[in-house]
């Protein structure tokens, strides 16, 4: 019996992201009794003695109040050079493991966000941003970055300073490492800005998330790419698209427009004018990723799998350390191909680097491929991931009951060893 899966290859209806849980209340102190003094005071009518410091639960809460408040954080994204990014990064929050995105630079590398603010971002095209997205539960990886400039600018909900704590904050941007700001002990009251965030090329890594054939833009087109984005900030998409166009006719190897435009016809429809985009924007810059993981997703939605992972394979060899999902769009394709020792290589490498949980599903196929090689323990224990971090997954039923099936067929051992969540 080989067992299916479930929705990979069908658009999937999506689910809410997982929230972030702020971390439990500190304990209270124990009683000490009321003729027992606390460690390190001294008795009166006796020899003093010194005091030493102490840890004491009450203190570390009444140090950091649970009183919400808006935090307002602001600061600077440069490359190593010193030079701003070429396009707009991410600012995101890392908190206990998990990511938040907060904010994007502007065209100079600025940022100036509002903390948890962030209900109303796109996430980074990065991710995908092709239509529908055949292979995301998640919705915060299910569209692009169009319009995704600042925060949610409705209502002002705030954030405590134990809310901060065992936080981070950093630039996101694939083929790069990021400079880290400590968030813990943060104060409401604190200066907000946060200084500079330096970005460092990782070596040995060709493939990014940038274009740098921005920086040759000349001033109009940049100047009609810069209106483009605020239309779409808007939603204001044929206002959006007639700006691009004028971008790409100025100036022909603006890759980034090109990608952006690529995105207006996906989200349409127009599939055939969205490849010619992105093709378009990997002729002027072979390096830059996000075409091409577009392009898998189109292929992806028409049943291209052979074009699926022919694209997906390039962008393993430009960038093999940043982009999990082209190791899980690559292991449905050969899935869906019936190469199936394929398929496993690369979904047990889109796990190993999906260190933040973002594509549970990669959890799930290579459960469904373990079990289909009759390793149910592993299968148990990678289907028992893809439940825990998508707990709300429009076909959890279903997945529960394959997970039965398999633990049947384990010979009644369901003692199996669950993934912890970082």
């Amino acid at each position: 019996m080989r067992f299916a899966v479930l929705s990979i290859v069908l658009g999937l209806g999506l689910v809410s992201a997982q929230q972030q849980q702020a971390p439990a209340p500190a304990p209270s102190a124990p009683s000490t009794g009321t003729n027992t003094p606390s460690p390190g005071t001294s008795i009166p009518g006796r020899n003093p003695t010194p005091t030493t410091p102490t840890y004491d639960p009450r203190q570390q809460q009444q140090q950091f109040p649970d009183i919400q408040r808006p935090v307002f954080l602001s600061g600077k994204v440069v490359m190593e050079d010193g030079a701003a990014p070429p396009e707009p990064v991410k600012i995101e929050r890392i908190c206990n493991g998990q990511p938040r995105p907060e904010g994007y630079t502007d065209s100079k590398g600025r940022f100036s966000i509002q903390l948890g603010q962030n209900s109303a971002m796109f996430a980074d095209a990065s991710v995908s941003s092709a239509g529908n997205d055949p292979f995301s539960t998640d919705p915060m990886n299910s569209r692009g970055r169009m319009g995704g400039m600042g925060t949610n600018t409705g209502g002002m909900r705030g954030i405590s300073e134990r809310d901060l704590m065992g936080c981070e904050l950093r630039a996101d941007l694939a083929g790069y490492r990021s400079d880290i700001v400590n968030l813990s002990g943060r104060r409401i009251m604190d200066n907000p800005d946060v200084g500079t965030i330096v970005l460092r090329s990782i070596a040995g890594v060709e493939g990014k998330a940038i274009s740098f054939t921005t920086l040759a833009a000349p001033k109009d087109a940049k100047k009609a790419y810069e209106k483009a984005q605020e239309n779409l900030k808007k939603k204001k998409l044929p206002e959006a698209q007639k700006e691009l166009e004028k971008a790409v006719a100025v100036y022909p190897k603006y890759a980034v427009a090109w990608q952006t435009l690529g995105e207006i016809h996906a989200q349409a429809g127009r599939n055939d004018d969205a490849k010619k985009a992105f093709g378009e924007a990997i002729a002027a810059d072979s390096k830059y990723i996000n075409p091409y993981l577009n392009m898998a997703l189109i292929a992806a939605n028409e049943q291209k799998w052979q074009d699926v992972a022919d694209t997906t394979d390039r962008v393993i060899r430009l960038n093999p350390v940043q982009f999990p999902q082209a190791f899980f769009y690559n292991s449905v394709a050969n899935y869906n191909l019936q190469k199936w020792d394929a398929a496993e290589k690369s979904a047990r490498e889109a796990v190993k680097l999906d260190t933040l949980h973002r594509m549970p599903r990669a959890q799930y196929l290579l459960g469904i491929l373990l079990a289909n090689k009759n390793d149910f323990t592993g299968a148990a224990e990678h289907i028992k991931g893809y439940l825990q971090f998508s707990p709300q997954a429009p076909d959890a039923d279903k997945v529960k009951k394959q997970l039965s099936d398999i633990e049947a067929r384990m010979g009644g051992n369901t003692t199996v060893t669950q993934q912890q969540q970082p």
